[in-house]
């Protein structure tokens, strides 16, 4: 077979900021998943579209390449209606794992397809196989009789779902181009079309442990993304959070796992619980079951009740004790005060380290590792009192996660006005 195009042309044509056309793109996708365009080929086109961008055009029909690459569900049969979410990366973000069950105890069904790890920021997946059992990997068929019986699934993409951008994902990861507001886009929304949601919330980042740092970016990204869910037929909203700080007291992932039990039983840490309710409402809303109060289902067990049926149909054991690192170290104050700022990018950077993430494609992370935080912006705190915790089992580890966290924190004398939690909503 003759290829009607040449990869190394189209690359050259991004490299100088030409747009490629819907055939060019078509192709390219195709290929990809062919082997025909290798992932060197990849990655140099991923970092010139980084560099470079793409018009609204060029990632509608990168999206839908990556869609038609594989297959649809169709969740159509459920007996209840359908809401998804997606958080675009952040730190100490397990979100998902409370607002999960929680909406399917309100009645509507989330199909919840993830990731892994990208850089800095954990993946759902890496989480919940920290729990003794627990299989990510589902077909389309226990996906459906799971949908319908319990409401809710956590599991990774299928490999009929988007194959292509399973393999970019990947790719992204490890050669840096993982910022890239096109592939971003392109990546979330082709696996939320491909499953077939009737309604999406999305939960873009915004601050020093996103990878949108600054509010007009975020806002691109999130308007690039509700215009692909709605001219899809997917009721799309999004809201916009600071990311400045780190979500919760925890980054890791066994650590985050704990932490979203105690939101589900009813605690847990405030920033968690605000943004958990806030997104269970829009996606009731967006379901048409904005009637029902989210923060009920909390208080009555009912969705810790959903998370402990979704876990065990996943063969894991809700009740099992949760791994621990071997190793901790306690990063403590050096002078009285109060916290002013603890930069969410190094307390992600340090987790990484620490073995929570990984440095390249299909390396194992550890169950354990990650840095509990004991201060967080506004907290006093006394010189000599722990301010961080770090955990792993490979103690040599410790002193490149200190080093990253050597400018992560400032203390003040007096506290200073904390900023919102949710910057904006865009429909």
């Amino acid at each position: 077979m003759i290829e009607p195009y040449d990869a190394v042309e189209i690359i050259r044509s991004k490299r100088d900021r030409a747009e490629l056309d819907d055939a060019q793109i078509d192709w390219a996708i195709d290929a990809y998943g062919r082997g025909v365009l290798t992932d060197e080929q990849m990655a140099a086109l991923a970092m010139a579209i980084l560099l470079n961008g793409m018009d609204r055009r060029e990632i509608r029909r990168w999206t839908q390449a990556m869609i038609g690459s594989g297959e649809r569900l169709d969740l159509s049969g459920l007996s209840r209606p359908t809401a998804d979410k997606h958080s675009a990366g952040g730190v100490g973000d397990k979100i998902s794992l409370s607002v999960v069950p929680l909406v399917a105890a309100c009645g509507v069904a989330v199909p919840h397809l993830s990731g892994r790890g990208l850089g800095h920021t954990g993946g759902t997946l890496d989480k919940l196989e920290s729990i003794p059992g627990w299989r990510a990997s589902l077909t389309n068929a226990e996906l459906m009789r799971q949908l319908e019986k319990v409401g809710a699934v956590i599991c990774a993409a299928g490999s009929g779902l988007s194959p292509a951008d399973k393999k970019l994902y990947a790719l992204r990861d490890v050669t840096g181009t993982v910022e890239a507001i096109p592939l971003i886009a392109s990546s979330i929304m082709s696996k939320k079309i491909a499953e077939g949601t009737g309604a999406l919330v999305l939960d873009v980042k915004v601050g020093t442990g996103a990878f949108m740092k600054d509010l007009d970016s975020a806002r691109e990204l999130a308007t690039t993304m509700v215009a692909l869910g709605t001219d899809e037929g997917v009721r799309t909203v999004a809201l916009l959070t600071d990311m400045s700080t780190p979500l919760g007291r925890t980054a890791g992932n066994a650590l985050e796992v704990r932490e979203a039990l105690e939101v589900l039983a009813g605690g847990g840490p405030s920033d968690v619980v605000e943004l958990t309710l806030a997104l269970a409402r829009e996606m009731l809303g967006a379901a048409g079951r904005g009637d029902v109060d989210p923060a009920e289902r909390l208080s009555d067990g009912s969705a810790m009740d959903v998370w402990r049926a979704m876990i065990s149909a996943q063969g894991g054991d809700p009740h099992a004790e949760l791994p621990r690192a071997r190793e901790t170290r306690v990063v403590s104050a050096d002078v009285d005060g109060f916290v002013v700022r603890l930069d969410a990018l190094a307390v992600g950077e340090a987790a990484w380290r620490l073995g929570a993430g990984r440095t390249r494609q299909g390396e194992p992370v550890q169950a354990g590792s990650g840095v509990e935080m004991h201060a967080k912006h506004g907290d006093e705190v006394r010189a000599g009192e722990p301010l961080l915790t770090l955990h792993t089992d490979t103690p040599e580890r410790f002193e490149r996660a200190v080093v990253a966290l050597e400018d992560a924190y400032d203390i003040a004398d007096a506290p200073v006005p904390q900023p919102p939690l949710i910057l904006q909503r865009i429909r």
